[in-house]
């Protein structure tokens, strides 16, 4: 009888609490959710809203797997990509505050040959400066390079070398995975374990985070994985490989469930504890959180919003008057997010397996405005027409291309293309013949190759065999009948900038 009134008083306080949600969670998320998954293809999406304490909404939707219809549930994983990142600056965050290290360390004080393209950069940058993408390069510049490829974390570090900054240090924003790899390789030196165990054992084995992978590899053996999905070349969902991005680890490569993630996030806003215990202290917390770079302080058109800033491995923004922290993360075929506002202490994490769409954020954002006040507009229908178009557009281009494959033949013999041809950053390709076109060979990419089928005008039709590296058209340049280059595109979601080989 105790145990049955111990269940009936534990029933009407989660009713208590849920009747204190926004209307938009207690009646309207399932249809909206469902209808947006609809409209953006996306297969399947996991959920989780964290509200004063308690989970109040924890939920898979559609299905992992398209061709097995296997169904989203709370501990289906997903690849977090660059949600890992605040998990790294935390890891640093906690060996500061045990005195193993300072944020404001040199990087040439563990890694004495490290050197980047400018030697007072070199002199200078820091832990912190890595944390906080200081460095001055392009967002995602080097990526085409290091993603998806077998070169070390030590080798990785060794090629940044050769990236040429567009901006300033310590004054221009740009994103980049590869500075997160330096961080992270500080940890092994003043721990003795690598970043993937020093994680695992410090933050994710005291979180009780037992469904969390602090490396990718081998995914597709995980039990409850979400396949990964993208349309963005193709008029229907392909399912593609997973990304090995182990080399890359510190800056993303965590495999996750929205449980888990939960409880990350009921940590973040119980000042570092979970379940009573104090996991980490509150001071590592707030080290993560002070902002350090300034994205942009303009207010937004569409968004209550005043300004945008980098902390160390958290963004963070102003929301209808609330301090807001949040990260994103894209790998191919997953994009993912979490959030959390302590002042609300309100948390919300989004996994999605389809990466050419915007409503995992645009979910979000609704809910954020449902908790924090917003008036309600339909951020997703606002959205969907515009992406649709952009859509509709770039996969008309990509059969324009294809209309113009007629066994036209280049203006030089395909001998004249084919050999090595050598990047500053990347290393060494080869273009060889491949029936009637060519095939290129990325050595240090696991297996990655690309097919050129000749148009006309002197262009080519790249096609990658990892679709999530795109279809772009190709052209090579020649002088005095001879082959001397090559730019070489792949997906903006991995690089933005082509790449210049030079024929050996």
């Amino acid at each position: 009888m105790k145990k049955f009134f111990a269940i009936i008083a534990a029933c009407i306080c989660m009713m208590h609490v849920y009747a204190q949600q926004p209307s938009f969670i207690t009646d309207s998320i399932d249809k909206y959710i469902e209808q947006g998954m609809k409209d953006w293809s996306i297969p399947g999406l996991a959920i989780a809203v964290i509200k004063d304490g308690k989970v109040v909404l924890m939920k898979g939707y559609g299905v992992r797997n398209l061709e097995t219809k296997e169904p989203v549930d709370e501990n289906t994983l997903f690849m977090i990509a660059s949600n890992s990142k605040l998990f790294t600056a935390t890891a640093l965050s906690q060996l500061e505050y045990n005195k193993k290290l300072s944020l404001d360390d040199k990087i040439t004080k563990y890694f004495p040959d490290y050197k980047v393209y400018d030697d007072n950069t070199t002199a200078l940058v820091t832990i912190r400066d890595m944390l906080c993408h200081h460095l001055g390069t392009k967002t995602f510049q080097g990526d085409f390079t290091f993603w998806n490829s077998g070169l070390s974390r030590s080798q990785i570090m060794y090629k940044m070398r050769y990236l040429k900054p567009s901006g300033n240090f310590r004054q221009s924003y740009g994103y980049c995975n590869s500075c997160f790899v330096t961080a992270g390789e500080v940890i092994p030196l003043v721990s003795g374990m690598p970043w993937e165990v020093y994680v695992y054992d410090s933050i994710l084995t005291p979180l009780g985070m037992s469904n969390t992978h602090t490396l990718g590899r081998g995914m597709e053996q995980m039990p409850n994985a979400a396949v990964a999905y993208t349309n963005t070349f193709s008029s229907v969902l392909t399912p593609l490989p997973y990304d090995d991005i182990d080399n890359m680890a510190a800056a993303g490569s965590i495999v996750s469930c929205v449980k888990d993630i939960s409880k990350w996030l009921l940590m973040q806003l119980d000042s570092g504890r979970y379940e009573g215990r104090q996991i980490l202290p509150w001071p590592v917390l707030q080290r993560t959180r002070q902002m350090q770079t300034i994205i942009n302080s303009t207010k937004s058109p569409d968004y209550p919003s005043h300004y945008t800033g980098y902390n160390l491995g958290v963004m963070q923004r102003d929301y209808n008057g609330r301090q807001v922290f949040y990260h994103t993360g894209g790998a191919d075929g997953f994009v993912t997010n979490t959030c959390f506002v302590p002042e609300e202490n309100l948390g919300i994490t989004i996994l999605t397996n389809n990466d050419n769409q915007s409503f995992f954020e645009l979910l979000r954002y609704q809910i954020l405005d449902a908790y924090l006040g917003v008036p309600y507009k339909n951020r997703s229908q606002m959205l969907l027409a515009d992406f649709n178009k952009q859509r509709t557009d770039n996969l008309a281009k990509i059969d324009v291309l294809k209309a113009r494959l007629k066994n036209n033949k280049p203006s030089l013999p395909l001998t004249a293309y084919t050999g090595k041809y050598t990047h500053t950053l990347m290393g060494e390709i080869t273009i060889a013949q491949n029936n009637n076109g060519l095939l290129i060979k990325f050595p240090d990419h696991n297996n990655l190759s690309a097919t050129l089928q000749y148009l006309d005008n002197d262009e080519w039709l790249l096609t990658y065999s990892n679709p999530a590296f795109g279809i772009f058209p190709l052209k090579f340049r020649a002088e005095n009948d001879k082959v001397v280059s090559v730019d070489v595109k792949c997906n903006d979601f991995i690089e933005f900038d082509p790449y210049t080989f030079m024929k050996e």
